[in-house]
């Protein structure tokens, strides 16, 4: 994302392109059009493939909505026959009659709304929960370039705060809508029927109502959306620093962390505030305005039963139809404000789901080779980080590896060591150039028939809070126990697995806390054994760990390699040693290739790199060079 154009207050995703290039007028583009909707529901939009799914729920609640409206509507007409009829000719079984009318209107009342209310909570529910793995499933698919520039913890705030609020909008929030614009369109409608010339007085006043609430709702939609904004950015800093917070309380940054969290908390109190006042200045208004043209008619009226032009229940039917239309309004208004928070929420979702990934399957992908060999070759390739268009951190590089052959990548930091990786992986593409796999142009190719022929063991190994076995199993979900164990075994994890109180079935926490770094790098590696892929790479495997550790994983790894094409990149060049080839990077480029040997004979970078790290530097190499 480019700071210079883009602030953080706007918090709007970047859109990519093919090529992981940011399209600056797509972008102008797109926030023109979010200008526009943000004047009006629009973005609810969104919901109506979800609700097409639904179709019987949502006549179910269609139904039980009208029937409720309807129900409501003819209770005034037994009011006012009770009145011109029973009280004036004092007729008790008459009376009685209607009152049994007005008992079964209200239990079918009763009914309807029961109905309206399961049909409709249940639809909120379920569209919910389809927007939400929509959502989820969009977001696993967008390439590495946009979590470079985004932080996880707002996406997560879209994934939860925000379909919470559009959950409430699709479930109590519209079925109130629903029935009070029924109520308030029959109500209407009933009003001119019963009085045209009482009726005319409201009419006249519904724009002077109107108009001033759908430009307060407007306002309201847009405090509404700064205010989820503030709040993703609380919960994105808080994620970070609960994720952290071993490393938050080793340094004493807990005050810190309070106090930065502290101000994005208020700073979403403040923008909550001022969507709350709209809101509360809308709602008054609207009932203000509402029912003080209700009670202007009711004095018309009163003049009109004084003259003998109106019957008593006649104004009475008509006072409460003006009743049930004035509430409406009042109710819509307030319902407004909640729909307008529930559009900036769908809006701040279609943003998301809207992001195209930057690394695509062709329409036509080529299939690769069967069976897979494991040959890799770089051509010519250049390369820079989306995030960092003006550093290349690839320039020129070339370099093949054979079926079956095990090539360490070494060299300093910001060589460009794991852009290799990544490349492989096809997380990004190259700006040019070529990468192949068993002949197959990675861009050519499916990215999921590529990973699939891959298995990786990082440095920084990913734990999830579940069992020991669901982590091991993680890229092959349907392995069996038994293969499990097996690949713990090959690991060398199994020793300290069965040490654990439920053996394998032990739930390891976040990100692995109750595992030390050799025991989650050793079952990193049993995953990598389980998936069985012809192509291993390891991204320092063995960097973070103490001495006894490191002999464990690298005799795990040992075993891993076998027969499979590796690719080992590292700093610490006792791992490389039974390399059959080492590439020495510098700057994006090959700059010393051969055995370790040869490399330490030659005395140029690896040599320097190599007396640097051995602790009898020069006698170390003094004996690789005989």
């Amino acid at each position: 994302m480019k700071a210079a154009a883009i602030t953080r207050a706007e918090r709007h995703f970047v859109p990519q392109r093919a090529g992981n290039e940011v399209d600056v007028s797509q972008h102008d583009q797109a926030g023109a059009a979010r200008a526009r909707d943000r004047k009006s529901l629009r973005p609810l939009a969104v919901l109506f493939p979800y609700l097409a799914r639904y179709r019987g729920l949502v006549a179910g609640a269609l139904v039980a909505l009208v029937a409720a409206a309807v129900t409501t509507l003819a209770l005034p007409m037994a009011v006012r026959r009770m009145i011109d009829h029973g009280f004036s000719q004092s007729d008790a079984g008459f009376i009685d009659t209607y009152f049994i009318m007005l008992a079964a209107l209200a239990l079918l009342l009763a009914l309807a709304s029961a109905l309206r209310y399961f049909f409709v909570i249940t639809l909120g529910e379920r569209i919910v929960s389809d927007l939400r793995r929509a959502v989820f499933d969009h977001v696993t698919r967008l390439s590495p370039a946009f979590f470079d520039q985004n932080q996880s913890g707002e996406i997560v705030s879209r994934l939860t705060a925000d379909t919470t609020q559009i959950k409430s909008a699709v479930g109590a929030t519209a079925s109130v809508a629903l029935r009070n614009l029924i109520l308030c369109l029959g109500a209407i409608a009933m009003m001119i029927y019963t009085s045209p010339k009482l009726s005319s007085l409201v009419l006249a006043a519904i724009p002077i109502i109107v108009f001033p609430l759908v430009a307060f709702g407007r306002s309201v939609r847009r405090r509404s959306r700064q205010a989820q904004d503030t709040l993703a950015t609380a919960s994105a800093y808080a994620g970070e620093a609960i994720g952290a917070v071993r490393t938050v309380q080793s340094f004493n940054a807990e005050q810190a962390a309070r106090a930065h969290f502290g101000g994005d908390v208020e700073a979403a109190f403040g923008a909550a505030r001022s969507a709350i006042l709209a809101r509360s200045f809308l709602t008054g208004f609207a009932i203000a305005m509402v029912f003080g043209s209700v009670v202007a008619v009711l004095w018309f009226g009163a003049q009109a039963v004084l003259s003998g032009t109106l019957s008593a229940g006649t104004l009475g039917q008509f006072l409460l139809y003006s009743v049930f239309a004035a509430g409406s309004l009042g109710s819509l208004s307030e319902v407004w404000g909640e729909l307008s928070q529930a559009a900036g929420a769908a809006e701040r979702l279609t943003e998301l789901l809207d992001e195209k990934p930057a690394i695509v399957a062709p329409t036509n992908p080529v299939a690769l080779p069967t069976p897979a060999r494991g040959a890799l070759e770089f051509s010519d390739v250049h390369f820079c980080y989306p995030s960092r268009p003006g550093y290349r951190s690839l320039n020129g590089l070339t370099f093949s590896i054979r079926p079956g052959e095990t090539v360490a990548v070494v060299g300093p930091s910001g060589a460009g060591k794991s852009t290799i990786l990544s490349l492989i992986l096809r997380f990004y593409d190259p700006v040019s150039g070529a990468v192949k796999l068993d002949g197959v142009d990675l861009r050519a190719a499916d990215p999921e028939a590529i990973r699939s022929r891959i298995a990786i063991v990082p440095q920084d190994v990913t734990i999830f809070a579940s069992s020991v076995a669901d982590n091991i199993a993680f890229g092959m979900p349907g392995a069996t126990r038994e293969q499990i164990r097996a690949a713990a075994k090959a690991a060398q994890a199994e020793e300290f697995i069965d040490r654990l109180d439920k053996g394998f079935d032990t739930m390891v926490g976040e990100r692995g806390v109750t595992l030390s770094g050799g025991q989650r790098q050793r079952i990193a590696i049993a995953r990598a054994i389980l998936k069985d892929a012809p192509l291993l790479l390891l991204d320092e495997a063995t960097s973070a760990l103490d001495a006894e550790s490191e002999k464990l994983v690298q005799k795990a790894l040992d075993g891993l390699m076998g027969h499979r094409t590796s690719i080992v990149i590292a700093h610490r060049l006792a791992t490389v040693l039974k390399a059959d080839r080492i590439l020495v990077m510098d700057h994006g480029r090959i700059v010393e290739e051969g055995t370790h040997q040869s490399l330490v004979r030659q005395g140029g970078l690896y040599a320097r790199l190599a007396r640097l790290q051995f602790d009898d530097g020069a006698e170390e190499v003094a004996t690789a060079a005989r």
